[in-house]
């Protein structure tokens, strides 16, 4: 619009009006102004006044301002487009309590070039300037006597009240009309009358819905006294602006900031969408509801739904503001469908939320399939709903609806968004926890198979053990213990802790402990499985730095750190040969009570490389306790180190109780309470091979040997009332002692063990050559032997000694069903 058709329309009788407070700063902005200069309230409303002029203020008018006096003259002022427009300002002051001046402005543009006008060369009307700017002001202004009773209104009251200007005269103050009072402005007579008495501004914050409103809105209303020349209150003056939109963004943010205190507490993926469903059913909506995608409860998520193809969710949680929910038609726990056409279908496969109003097309289409759930909609007079899909990290996890019945306001675009922010931060919480609970049944299912539960085929030791973890609600760790049979009768004990928790630490627990039983199986001795474990360690720690896992540290273990302590027990020689990776020292408690923290030497921690590590051995009275246990069951926030030692020495003391009972009683006494470490306990009674069940004898190299010791083994086996297996140690043995003639050095043992469910037969020789299978030809004299004993042992292997190997195959008992594979090598 050009400057010459703004002036011709402003003489036509238009006029801009605007309001500036002391500070220079603009508080309302008619519509003449923005059709005059182009701006709209929200552009300059809250900014300085001078921002407006293209040209400084007259000196007189500077004066007048000065002076707080009325001002009437010509200004240049800039418009939005940039150009400058001349106009005439007229300036009228109003004086607050305090005496600060607020100016009541008027711009008017000068007569256009050529026209004539009555009013040329004339003053204006300042009384008349001043009703016009009172009456143009877009702020809500009324006017009280000291009877609280309105005479004066201006045209953005009668617009806020939807009443015409004489059925708002006589009315009281905080009244709609005679007798009507307004629920939210029970507290403004009080206000009016400290304004009355003291002369000073009162501002009340208020939220209500006047009467020629549809929703309600949030006021700022300033009550000023209206001073007479002579300083007395004469009048009352109530302004009202608009702060909704302020008001709304406040309590956007507290309904943000509540939400994220209250949901997202824990991993609980049901309890993380009943917090979602009671925060909104607080803020938002009279029932809120939560379905789960049944696939994403079971890990698969929904990253796109077949076209069609109903969506099957798991109702998981709702609220309502109704005691029990009557609403809902779904139970907690109940599986439903959604027809991928629905709202709350069409808005899980889009990915979009979506509101609606309920009329007779959205009924149908919300309840297709389900004529409980538009039942429902008819009898609680549901009109208004939203559907908010739960989508974190691209993967779609469910639906969240939101209904209105009690309130009577429709759900608008604000609440819309407000409830897709509230969704949005559920729906990682429950990602998290969907995330969390299934990686957490995986390591609890890893370290559950990792951890024995009992012992089968060996008679060593009589077991008991205990673990618990630091967090009973993760239920996972990096402690393991196990206990594992070997070759002879014998028996490992194993103890080990990695640091860290969580599942990380229970992946790196389980690889470890599968080293160890695969190690024990090649039967080595504690010092030189702890080096090969100690490699293992340091070389997952490079993996992990490889991988940018963690920082490697320049010097010192690595991030991948552990402790153990790996023990052999031998129930014929009842030796037991220990070492130990940083790990705390065993104890023994023999038959007689006496408990003796084993002197042990140390050995680093595993990970640190380098470093040997030492074996000690130890003779065990039968019937002894051995004690292996991590330091969370002895170093914990009740007590210090020592005084733990000493308790658990007290708890040990008793030998002859039941081990079971001895793992209850030490964890009652030592973790009485918090945790802040896991913990383990493996506690071994010992037993002894009698001489009635081992048979040894030394041969000698010469091959007729061979005859001598089969007789040798049918003996026994008679003796042992097994003579079912006869023919089948007659082979072993005689294939082991002819190998050992032929191929090893003296001397040559053989030996017979009976265990509680198997036969071994063991022959040992001063050669450190390992014997291996292989494949004989047709014409070929020998190379069968161990391809016959392994089709008739359950088990077979070798070890080796400190004077050579020792050969051995296990065979089960007539009647035990195998435990194992045959020809199973170790």
């Amino acid at each position: 619009m050009s400057a010459a058709s703004d002036d011709v329309r402003l003489a036509r009788g238009q006029a801009a009006a605007a309001a500036v407070d002391a500070h220079g700063v603009v508080t309302a902005w008619s519509t003449g102004a923005r059709e005059l200069l182009g701006y709209l309230p929200t552009e300059v409303v809250g900014e300085e006044a001078e921002a407006l002029l293209a040209e400084p203020l007259p000196i007189a008018a500077k004066r007048c301002c000065t002076r707080r006096e009325a001002w009437d003259g010509l200004i240049t002022l800039r418009h939005r487009d940039g150009r400058g427009l001349h106009v005439r300002l007229q300036a009228q002051p109003l004086l607050n309590a305090v005496g600060e001046a607020h100016w009541f402005l008027t711009v008017t543009a000068p007569e256009a070039s050529g026209e004539t006008s009555a009013r040329a060369g004339r003053e204006p009307d300042p009384p008349n300037v001043k009703q016009w700017a009172l009456e143009q002001l877009p702020l809500p202004v009324a006017l009280f006597d000291r009877q609280g009773s309105c005479f004066a209104v201006n045209a953005a009251v009668t617009v806020a009240m939807g009443k015409p200007e004489k059925e708002l005269l006589g009315v009281r103050i905080g009244h709609s009309g005679p007798g009507q009072p307004m629920k939210g402005l029970e507290g403004i007579a009080e206000a009016a009358e400290r304004v009355w008495r003291s002369g000073e501004t009162a501002r009340l914050e208020v939220h209500l819905r006047t009467p020629g409103e549809s929703r309600p809105h949030a006021w700022l209303l300033s009550l000023y006294p209206v001073m007479d020349p002579a300083g007395h209150v004469c009048a009352l003056s109530q302004a009202a602006a608009d702060t909704t939109e302020q008001f709304q963004a406040r309590q956007w943010l507290s309904v943000l900031n509540d939400a994220g205190l209250r949901i997202g507490t824990t991993l609980d993926l049901s309890r993380t969408a009943d917090e979602l469903a009671e925060v909104g059913s607080e803020y938002l909506a009279d029932f809120v509801v939560v379905d789960l995608l049944d696939g994403a409860l079971s890990g698969a998520g929904l990253e796109r739904a077949p076209s069609g193809d109903p969506l099957v969710l798991r109702r998981t949680a709702q609220r309502s503001v109704l005691p029990g929910c009557p609403e809902a038609v779904v139970p907690i726990g109940g599986i439903h469908t959604y027809h991928a056409e629905s709202p709350p279908g069409r808005a899980l496969t889009l990915g979009r939320a979506s509101r609606h109003q309920v009329d007779d097309a959205t009924l149908t289409a919300w309840a297709a399939g389900c004529t409980e759930r538009a039942e429902s909609i008819r009898t609680h007079k549901i009109h208004s709903l939203m559907a908010v899909p739960l989508r974190a990290r691209g993967t779609s996890l469910g639906i969240a609806v939101f209904c209105r019945h009690r309130t009577p306001e429709s759900f608008d675009e604000q609440d819309l968004r407000l409830a897709e922010d509230l969704v949005a931060r559920a729906a990682v919480y429950i990602d998290n926890a969907r995330r969390y609970t299934r990686e957490r049944e995986i390591a609890l299912a890893l370290q559950n198979r990792l951890m024995p539960d009992r012992m089968i085929g060996q008679s060593a030791v009589e077991v008991a053990s205990r673990y618990l973890p630091a967090d009973p609600d993760v239920g996972i760790g990096g402690v393991w213990f196990d206990v594992i049979p070997l070759s002879g009768a014998r028996v490992a004990l194993v103890v080990g802790d990695v640091a860290g928790r969580g599942i990380q630490a229970s992946a790196t627990m389980g690889r470890l402990c599968t080293a160890v039983r695969t190690l024990a199986d090649v039967d080595l001795a504690p010092d030189e499985l702890l080096t090969q474990l100690d490699d293992l360690v340091l070389r997952l720690d490079r993996e992990e730095t490889a991988n940018g896992t963690h920082q490697a540290l320049d010097s010192g273990m690595g991030e991948v750190g552990a402790t153990c302590l790996y023990a052999v027990y031998d129930p014929i020689s009842r030796l037991c040969s220990m070492a130990r990776a940083g790990h705390p020292v065993p104890a023994m408690v023999t038959p007689d009570g006496a408990v003796d923290f084993l002197d042990l030497p140390a050995g680093p921690p595993l990970g640190l490389g380098g470093l040997p590590f030492e074996v000690a051995e130890f003779e065990v009275p039968e019937g002894s306790v051995l004690a292996l246990y991590t330091d969370g069951l002895i170093e914990n926030a009740h007590h210090e180190a020592y005084d733990g030692y000493a308790n658990f020495r007290a708890v040990l003391a008793s030998p002859h109780r039941p081990l079971e009972e001895t793992c209850d009683r030490a964890l009652k006494i030592l973790l009485p309470g918090h945790r802040t470490d896991d913990a383990a306990l493996l506690l071994a009674r010992t037993h002894v091979l009698g001489a009635d069940q081992v048979a040894t004898w030394e041969l000698s190299a010469d091959p007729a040997t061979v005859a001598h010791a089969r007789e040798l083994v049918c003996d026994v086996l008679t003796t042992w009332h097994l003579e079912d297996l006869t023919f089948v140690f007659e082979l072993i043995a005689s294939e082991l002692v002819t190998n050992a003639i032929r191929y090893a050095r003296p001397p040559i043992q053989l030996r017979l063990i009976r265990d509680i469910n198997t036969v071994i037969c063991e022959v040992s020789d001063a050669s450190s050559t390992a014997p291996h299978l292989r494949r004989a030809r047709v014409y070929d004299e020998g190379g069968r032997g161990l391809l016959i004993v392994a089709q008739l042992a359950q088990r077979w292997g070798s070890r080796h000694t400190g004077t050579g190997k020792t050969i051995w195959a296990e065979v089960p008992l007539p009647g035990i069903a195998s435990s194992g594979e045959p020809g199973t090598v170790e």
